[in-house]
């Protein structure tokens, strides 16, 4: 059973699983990974979420205000061994409760079109595509991504 822990970005399992996403990310982004890095930085990340499977951490994912009504959806990570399991769903559904619990009714996010599991999460969870927001607005390679709470 995956059980979810809400915590922030000081924690030491989040920040291990969040180095394999940045590796990850420096391969299928290449030369632009410089541009997305520095919109990633974790520090004081106050809603982060990390999934275990046996006691064991299996996957992240973080969210941070982007304006009153709206949390925009950050650092979603699932080892690559860990896929298939339900896991990036899970730790997706806790975020949106969360933002729920805390007032807010939208979320937002930006992946990007290298990445296809990504893409397929967010359609599958209902979000839809929107307009490239904020940094990513000329950016061709960001898809955006929003869903009403």
């Amino acid at each position: 059973m995956i059980e979810l822990i809400r915590t922030n970005s000081d924690n030491e399992y989040f920040q291990y699983l969040v180095s394999g996403l940045d590796k990850d990310l420096a391969i299928r982004n290449g030369e632009n990974n410089y541009f997305f890095a520095q919109y990633n930085k974790t520090d004081q990340i106050k809603h982060v979420i990390v999934a275990f499977l046996i006691d064991q951490p299996v996957g992240c994912g973080a969210m941070k205000e982007f304006d009153d009504q709206t949390m925009e959806i950050k650092r979603m990570f699932v080892p690559v061994q860990m896929r298939g399991k339900g896991i990036a769903s899970a730790i997706l559904q806790g975020l949106e409760k969360w933002a729920e619990e805390l007032g807010y009714n939208k979320c937002i996010l930006e992946t990007g079109d290298k990445m296809p599991e990504a893409i397929r999460l967010y359609q599958k969870r209902n979000y839809r595509i929107m307009p490239n927001y904020g940094q990513y607005k000329n950016v061709h390679s960001s898809i955006c991504f929003q869903k009403e709470l």
